[in-house]
């Protein structure tokens, strides 16, 4: 894994609201086996009938305390039986508007929903996002230094970066997994421009994290096979050239809710997850082996200007009078 300052915070935050939420559970449901009439009372209602099904009720209740428990131990590996938990703490509300709004139930009860449920959204959303974050790091060795990366691997034509660079300015494109409809908005962009990018004296080659069958398709469905691409599964130049894995407001935030559908609406629908969904994309521009500029996405949804990056790198090449 790709050292993260924060990884340790995050893993005794996900582990705590589990411990937190095991004990609650497992309180609750003792509670209800052993005073099954006690909820009953306390909101002023005559004890059921038949207090053994409000028991078996609370039995079910400090079972899944003893799954959070467990969980706890590794949330990213036991995120199934958080995701179980949410989804009765989702279904449950709706069944009780239901039966309150149909008048079975009170709505006083709704506050046995808020303290069992409603304020376990959030805390059970975050272990399971910080356990997809986790389980979808392709990156497990140490990161290679930049030298070392774009003069190591090479691109399915088998020449590595540097030669590449050395050959003519090269603008190296990162992509966002290929399921990503902002990934394939930016292919269809570079397919649009490609040629006045190359006119320009530019090479154009992309990196991206998933197979070589799976790029050669998408490749083929944007017009850009010629075009030289890296397989970079374990997201070795991403890391080398430092970039990072997006945080939550970089990834799903509202600011980019418009522009995902803007590229939906315009046919660039999402796919299937091909790689690190988290890892953030870029533009480099390497030549002679140095970066002279770049452009780090701020946000999934940046959509960068390929063609005036270019224009604006041949004007840095010109003024440096680098021949190219």
């Amino acid at each position: 894994m790709e050292p993260d300052v924060t990884e340790h915070r995050t893993d005794v935050a996900s582990r705590s609201i589990l411990v937190v939420a095991g004990a609650y559970n497992l309180l609750w449901g003792a509670a209800v086996i052993a005073f099954p009439a006690w909820a009953f009372s306390l909101f002023g209602f005559e004890s059921p009938p038949y207090p053994e099904i409000w028991q078996c009720l609370g039995m079910i209740v400090g079972v899944y305390g003893v799954g959070y428990l467990i969980a706890s131990s590794n949330p990213s590996r036991h995120w199934a039986l958080v995701f179980v938990g949410l989804l009765g703490k989702i279904l449950g509300p709706v069944g009780f508007a239901y039966s309150a709004l149909n008048n079975a139930l009170p709505w006083s009860w709704g506050w046995i929903i808020l303290f069992n449920d409603l304020i376990w959204w959030i805390p059970f959303g975050y272990v399971l996002y910080m356990a997809a974050k986790k389980n979808s790091d392709s990156s497990f060795a140490k990161p290679y230094e930049l030298d070392d990366a774009i003069a190591l691997f090479p691109s399915h034509h088998g020449q590595t970066l540097l030669e590449l660079s050395n050959e003519s300015p090269l603008m190296i494109v990162f992509l966002r997994h290929f399921g990503c409809s902002f990934c394939r908005e930016a292919l269809d962009d570079l397919r649009q421009v490609r040629s006045r990018i190359e006119e320009l004296g530019f090479n154009i080659a992309l990196v991206h994290m998933s197979l070589p069958d799976d790029a050669e398709s998408m490749l083929d469905r944007y017009q850009l096979r010629g075009v030289h691409y890296f397989c970079d599964v374990q997201c070795d130049f991403y890391r080398a050239f430092g970039l990072k894995r997006g945080t939550a407001s970089q990834l799903f935030g509202p600011r980019l809710w418009p522009r995902a559908i803007s590229a939906i609406s315009q046919g660039h629908t999402v796919g299937r997850l091909a790689g690190d969904g988290f890892r953030m994309p870029g533009v480099f521009f390497l030549y002679r082996g140095e970066i002279w500029s770049s452009f780090r996405h701020q946000t999934a949804a940046d959509r960068p200007d390929y063609l005036e990056l270019a224009n604006q790198v041949k004007n840095i090449l010109d003024a440096e009078s680098v021949p190219s």
